[in-house]
Formats: C-alpha cells, structure tokens, sequence
C-alpha cells in the first residue's frame, strides 16, 4: 500500500488557519477582559490560587519522601503554606487582586528605576534615549498604581491582561497572515 506525503504548503495553510481562529479568540478575550477588568482580575487571581494549590498538594506529597524527620518537617510546612495561601486567595479573590496590584505596582517601580540605571550606563549609544522613556513611563505608571491603590485594583490587573491579550492575538494574526503569503508563493 502506497503512502501519500502531505503537502507542506497545505499543512501550513491549515495550521496557519487555526492560528488566526485562536488570535481571533485572544483579541475577544482581550476585549471583554477590558470591559470587565475586575471580572478578569479575579479570574486571574483564581488561576494563581489554583496552581498555589496545586503546588501545594505538590510539596505535601514530596516532603513524604523526605530522608530525615527535619527535612519532612519543613517541606510539610511549605506545602502547607501553599495550600493555605491558594484556599486564602480562592475563598477571598479580591484580596487577591488587591495584592496582586500592589506586586505590579511594586515590579514597575523596580523595572524602571533598573531601566534607568540601564539607560545611564548606555546614554551615549544610539537609541539610549528609549530606554529612558520606557524608564519614565514605566515608574510613572508603576506611581499611579501604587498611589491609587486598592482602588487601581478594580481595573489595573484586568486592563493590562486585556491588552495583553488583544497585541498577542494582533500579533498572531498578522504572523499568521505572514505565513500564508509565504506558503502561497511557493505554491
């Protein structure tokens, strides 16, 4: 019995295809995360809370398989912590949003004030000049976050998800579209 190679082109153009059906899905996703930025937010949060949990139940396992009674102890206790922190952050979401703002709030501080550092070392190099304006915004953006806090935390986690999600899903479809053109002329 004879076998049939696929056609490569045409295995690109299918996959090329579903990749532009799942940008499509993380542009909506984007969208509605915008429009509903808490709604997102405690989704997101709820995700973190079940990989805690998870890797709660992880280290639980784990610190049975430990060689001294020591050691059990303290992987019992991390395990335990993880579990503890996820139930938390499951039975309590907003509280996991709140922080969770707080922590990127904290982290735009950090990366700006470091891509000012960068931006000193490197401010006779062509093209430095950028890397002081992603510096000052990202602090600028970083001070709103904090200053605004807990009340950012309605719409700033889910805001930035979602537009995440609409570049990411731009992105695909443009990369998809990239393929298919190239795929049709070696057709």
């Amino acid at each position: 019995m004879a076998t049939t190679v696929p056609d490569p082109v045409a295995l690109v153009k299918q996959a090329s295809k579903w990749g532009i059906v799942w940008s499509v899905l993380l542009i909506l996703l984007g969208m509605l995360a915008i429009a509903e930025p808490l709604v997102a937010a405690i989704a997101l949060a709820t995700f973190i809370a079940w990989v805690l949990i998870f890797v709660g139940v992880v280290h639980v396992a784990l610190a049975f398989h430990a060689h001294s009674g020591t050691s059990l102890g303290w992987k019992l206790l991390v395990g335990l912590a993880y579990l503890f922190i996820g139930g938390y952050l499951l039975y309590r979401p907003v509280v996991g949003v709140a922080t969770l703002t707080l922590m990127l709030a904290f982290l735009f501080m950090v990366e700006g004030v470091l891509d000012f550092m960068l931006w000193w070392k490197s401010r006779r190099a062509d093209g430095a000049f950028w890397i002081l304006v992603d510096s000052v915004i990202t602090l600028v953006l970083g001070g709103m976050i904090y200053v605004h806090w807990p009340s950012s935390s309605v719409w700033v986690i889910g805001t930035l998800v979602g537009i995440s999600l609409i570049i990411s899903g731009v992105t695909r479809v443009m990369l998809s579209t990239a393929v298919r053109q190239v795929a049709k002329q070696l057709a």
